[in-house]
């Protein structure tokens, strides 16, 4: 067992319970890690043999260009669409932050993590 991750990977993205949040955007953040048996890959070096984290970039990007109200949503729709592309994974671990939340007071960001 291994784990493949992307950390930091950042998007505009127009998500929010808040009317105007879905209007005006906001910066995220999303975080995945991947674990599963990376043995062929190790031992063949075939990209085929592994989780491509191009894929993984390409389904967080169509994922976060869907409008959607929770962080917690997002996670989910993350988790769904990386384990229909790579079935055979042990695990999927998301972490979706929102910068400046309007919450009425500073904080840097919210961050919501899902594991699936």
């Amino acid at each position: 067992m291994g784990t493949i991750a992307l950390e930091g990977i950042e998007f505009f993205a127009y998500h929010g319970v808040h009317e105007e949040e879905q209007k005006i955007g906001n910066r995220y953040q999303v975080d995945i890690q991947v674990t599963t048996d990376f043995s062929e890959a190790a031992e063949n070096d075939k990209l085929r043999d592994t989780v491509n984290y191009g894929d993984l970039y390409e389904i967080i990007s169509g994922v976060m260009k869907i409008k959607a109200k929770l962080l917690e949503h997002i996670a989910q729709l993350i988790i769904t669409n990386v384990r229909k592309r790579y079935p055979d994974i042990e695990k999927v671990e998301v972490s979706v932050s929102k910068f400046n939340p309007p919450i009425g007071g500073v904080c840097t960001r919210a961050k919501v993590t899902l594991e699936g």
